[in-house]
Order: structure tokens, then sequence, then C-alpha cells
């Protein structure tokens, strides 16, 4: 059973996930504040620690430092538009962010992915793309041909998420659904069309004729 570590100090918020993530088969620890958190950092094994930013005792950001320090895979919960605060987390070793309010449905698919892509078997592999790609997970660090490539959040974001699903289709929906968080905001589907452009230009020896983040014509994108 997957154990996870809930650090927020909403009551209702701990109250709903911690029903719906037991009902899933995790088993769920919630504490309201940077204290308590590092106490159970430093006595238990966590698979995943699920943290507001904003807490009443100390700051998320503490809390990321020492569950990162420990090996423990981050996901931050934000509030809705909060992207500064999304960007810093990821900037200090968090997997993910979502937002609130968010879908659990979602949440669910996240917790799982960032559990998965962190197992034992899987979490120092590096993956080899065409055109002398490399990418690190564990560290988030992609070279090309040995010289590392500097990448945004997004765009680091948007190369893991087909990393994810390699060799499958995704459709545009799919890759907005995952990139960017459900609280209300509306995205330009364009805006999809540029990140993929910035990602190709970085990554493939011609952007124009791409080997890595091919184009499924009418149904989306996937990599080899």
């Amino acid at each position: 059973m997957n154990r996870i570590l809930l650090v927020e100090d909403d009551s209702q918020i701990v109250r709903v996930l911690t029903e719906f993530l037991t009902g899933e088969g995790f088993e769920v620890t919630s504490v309201p504040g940077k204290m308590q958190a590092e106490r159970c950092i430093v006595r238990g094994e966590y698979e995943l620690c699920l943290l507001d930013v904003t807490l009443s005792n100390g700051s998320g950001f503490e809390v990321c430092e020492i569950a990162v320090a420990a090996g423990i895979p981050v996901i931050f919960l934000t509030a809705s538009g909060d992207e500064t605060s999304a960007v810093r987390g990821l900037d200090m070793g968090a997997e993910d962010y979502i937002s609130k309010p968010f879908r659990p449905r979602e949440l669910l698919s996240r917790i799982r992915r960032v559990i998965r892509r962190n197992a034992p078997d899987g979490k120092n592999a590096e993956i080899l793309l065409p055109c002398g790609v490399s990418v690190q997970p564990e560290s988030g660090i992609v070279r090309k041909n040995g010289t590392e490539i500097t990448m945004t959040a997004l765009e680091y974001r948007l190369l893991s998420v087909f990393l994810q699903n390699r060799g499958k289709i995704l459709s545009r929906e799919q890759l907005l659904f995952d990139i960017w968080d459900v609280g209300g905001d509306v995205v330009n589907d364009n805006t999809l069309t540029v990140y993929i452009k910035r990602l190709r230009e970085k990554i493939e020896d011609e952007p124009q004729d791409p080997k890595i983040i091919l184009t499924a014509r009418g149904l989306g994108y996937r990599i080899p």
C-alpha cells in the first residue's frame, strides 16, 4: 500500500482528500504544518508528499526542501492562478502541482504518475531519445549530444508528459489537460502550438522535420 503524507491546514480539504485517497487504496497521514511534517518525514517512509504552499505553521517551500532531501516526491497544492508559487515549487524539485479547486480524479492520476515515475526500478534510468537527446528524470536534466539544454518549467513538463506516454498518441486536449491546471483558467489552444515549436527547436536536429515529437495528423502528437 502506497503511503502519502498530506501537509494541509484546511480541515475540509484534509477530510475530503483522506476519504477519497483511502478509498483508492492509499494510506494517508495528514499534518497541518511544517514541524509536524518534518517529524513525519524523519520517522516514516512515504511514496509521496501532497503539500499546500500556504501553511499556518511554516511554509510549504520549507517542507518541500525537507521532503526532496529525504527523497520523497512532492506535488504542490496551490491557489488557483498562483503560477509564481507553482514554478518556484518546480524549481525547488517538486514533481508537479495542481491548483485548487481541483478534480479528485485528476489529482489521483497525477499521484499515480509521480509514484510510478519514482519507483525504484525506474527512477534513475536515463531515457534516450533520437537526435542524441537524453533525459534524466530524477534530476530533470536534458542533454543533447552531451550538452545540457536549458528549459523552462513548462517546456520540461510538456516533455515529461510525452515521456510518460511514450509511443502513445496524445491529443491536444490531453496535453492541455496534463500541462495546465483545471482550476477554471481558460487556455488558448495556440499556446500549445507555441510550446511544442519551442521544444522542437531545442531538442530536434531539424525542427521542421522532427524525429522526436511526431505529429499524428488529425489526432495529436507522440514520441517514438
